[in-house]
């Protein structure tokens, strides 16, 4: 059975509601997209961070979660050591999209059987990723720092061959204001990010 991971990148989120806590808005939002890849069947799950912030992540999860912590939170540093750990795909997401369903997690892995490399997009924004999942080791020209500044499209320039870039489903994440409005209260999880807007946290 292919060994698969999907791990919430903890970079920092770039906008909080005004009136509430950065690092609670943060860690709720991280939160949700943990509860997300806990539902994931034969994929685990795991958070990577800075290894300067490495409180953030026993603040969130739960006991026994695979964490990360790095000297520099980059995505190529994160594929290197999820390889070294044994792993043959993984998908890094970022950690600001609470409603994500799981089934958007999925189709990023499902093109690695065939192609080196999936990106899917922030739906919100015209640049930025929700995920990027590779087939381990990550292909050499994969020399990605974060999620925020690349799209499909740019990835699919730093490939030899367009096609080693597959495209996948996006979904939007929680970077401006105007983002909170694409969050459906119909739909079933985000509670931590729910509760906090909310005022109860």
């Amino acid at each position: 059975m292919t060994r698969r991971i999907a791990v919430a990148v903890l970079q920092p989120v770039p906008w909080c509601p005004p009136g509430l806590d950065p690092r609670g808005w943060r860690l709720a939002l991280a939160d949700d997209v943990l509860d997300v890849l806990a539902t994931l069947a034969e994929v685990d799950a795991a958070v990577a961070v800075a290894a300067s912030e490495a409180d953030l992540a026993a603040q969130i999860g739960w006991p026994g979660l695979r964490v990360y912590p790095l000297p520099v939170l980059t995505l190529s540093a994160l594929f290197a050591v999820l390889t070294d750990d044994g792993y043959e795909q993984a998908v890094l997401l970022a950690p600001d999209a609470p409603d994500l369903p799981g089934l958007t997690i999925a189709k990023l892995l499902r093109p690695l059987t065939t192609r080196p490399v999936a990106a899917a997009p922030d739906l919100g924004s015209d640049t930025g990723l929700l995920g990027l999942a590779a087939a381990l080791p990550a292909p050499a020209w994969l020399a990605v720092d974060g999620l925020d500044d690349h799209t499909p499209q740019t990835l699919r320039r730093l490939a030899p061959q367009v096609t080693d870039v597959a495209p996948a489903a996006g979904w939007h994440r929680i970077r401006t204001p105007a983002d909170l409005g694409r969050l459906d209260p119909r739909l079933e999880g985000w509670d931590a990010t729910r509760s906090i807007l909310s005022g109860r946290s």
